[in-house]
């Protein structure tokens, strides 16, 4: 049994579970005042978003932050389990790749924000598990496709 193939289902079973540990636990910690902190997760922002009136933010947060992850993982999965090609092997070929350029795209905003909180002097940010877990799940589903791109041969 090789190291790929020994790897493979437990990374299988770690980016989901990081995406979802990422999801509800807080990302960020924003400290006001001495007497006052908030420390969102991802779907409390998004729905806090909903609920302020930015409907289309909220949507695209939602659609970037949970929805594309979730299909990248998916479409892993289903590539990593299948016994031949397929819709699924299609769906891994032409759709994952360009997921996987945004995998990072929200720990880089949720970095800035926390960069302008500190430089502003608004507010005091640190960060949360939630952000470190959405990262962990965001590299383990890289490291995954690379894997497995790289066990399927040249492209």
């Amino acid at each position: 049994m090789s190291a790929l193939s020994m790897i493979r289902p437990v990374l299988l079973v770690a980016a989901p579970f990081f995406l979802a540990l990422g999801l509800v636990l807080p990302l960020v910690r924003f400290e006001t005042l001495y007497f006052f902190d908030r420390t969102p997760s991802l779907i409390e922002v998004v729905v806090s978003l909903w609920q302020g009136g930015d409907g289309l933010l909220a949507a695209i947060v939602a659609l970037v932050s949970i929805l594309l992850p979730l299909l990248k993982m998916i479409g892993i999965a289903a590539e990593a389990t299948a016994a031949g090609g397929g819709a699924g092997s299609l769906f891994y070929r032409r759709v994952v790749p360009h997921l996987s350029k945004w995998s990072m795209m929200d720990v880089l905003l949720v970095a800035i924000v926390i960069a302008a909180a500190k430089t502003t002097g608004l507010a005091d940010a640190f960060t949360q598990p939630g952000l470190w877990c959405y990262a962990a799940s965001s590299m383990i589903s890289g490291l995954l496709h690379s894997l497995m791109g790289d066990a399927s041969g040249p492209k």
